[in-house]
């Protein structure tokens, strides 16, 4: 009987996990990137990917992207499985005539509708007819962000999303992520150096160097061992988990809803 080789990607009912990495490593001319990967990302799940630089985090999103085959082990994904991309940068000329429209019609999207509603979805309704050009770093995040969504994507995919947004801008865009995922049910995949915020937006926390060094609840990561041994100790002085109760949240439109949870805790500033 002839050999049986392992299929490097399978698609699974949409009951099943959006995204799985079953054992996957990766190298590139015979670097190692990654080594033996385990994840499973669930619908409407937020996972926040952390790790110092060079440590594999873009490779990771490139595999689950379909950018990159493993080198051994298979990714495996939902049949209907529709991804909503965010770069970590994009560039645009600045010598282009382009405003917010129509840089968000490009990717095929011509529904004037849609467009402006998504928009007001990430609170930048304002941008619609200015220049692509001269608009903030906060408001071209939300510009990509509403890209993304324009996909109606059931993954949403984000590298380093809040990178060159100030403190509060962090906190706006951590918000509204968690809003839209509660509102569109879709999973979000983000990697993200921010620690301090994203675990308090995030459901499941991956430590990566290469390989998973730890992964679960954002309280489980930030105590473990190989998670505080990759960090500059220095900086890790500046954050630590503390526990408070919410007792409402607020919808993607502003809106204000009572909730009757039990408290939780959330990485944060250590003031002591």
């Amino acid at each position: 009987m002839p050999a049986h080789n392992p299929v490097p990607e399978i698609s699974a009912p949409m009951t099943a996990p959006i995204v799985q990495l079953h054992d996957v490593s990766l190298s590139i001319k015979g670097q190692s990137l990654l080594n033996h990967i385990n994840m499973t990302l669930e619908p409407a799940q937020i996972l926040t990917v952390i790790g110092p630089n060079g440590a594999g985090k873009s490779s990771l999103l490139k595999i689950v992207l379909g950018l990159y085959k493993p080198t051994r082990g298979k990714r495996q994904i939902s049949k209907r499985l529709r991804i909503g991309y965010m770069p970590q940068r994009l560039q645009v000329d600045d010598s282009l005539p382009l405003t917010v429209k129509r840089f968000l019609s490009l990717g095929g999207n011509k529904n004037n509708t849609e467009i402006e509603k998504t928009l007001s979805d990430v609170n930048a309704s304002h941008t619609l007819s200015r220049s692509i050009q001269h608009i903030s770093g906060g408001e071209f995040q939300r510009v990509l962000l509403a890209r993304a969504l324009l996909r109606n994507p059931s993954l949403l995919v984000l590298d380093e999303p809040a990178q060159g947004v100030d403190l509060h801008g962090q906190q706006e865009l951590y918000r509204l992520l968690a809003d839209i995922r509660d509102e569109r049910q879709c999973a979000i995949l983000m990697v993200s150096h921010d620690l301090h915020f994203v675990m308090a937006r995030t459901d499941q926390v991956m430590c990566l160097n290469q390989h998973v060094c730890c992964s679960g609840t954002a309280d489980a990561v930030a105590n473990h061992p190989e998670y505080l041994a990759l960090f500059d100790q220095g900086i890790e002085k500046d954050f630590a988990v503390y526990t408070h109760h919410h007792d409402h949240h607020h919808t993607i439109h502003g809106d204000v809803v009572k909730d009757d949870i039990e408290p939780h805790s959330h990485a944060g500033h250590n003031h002591d």
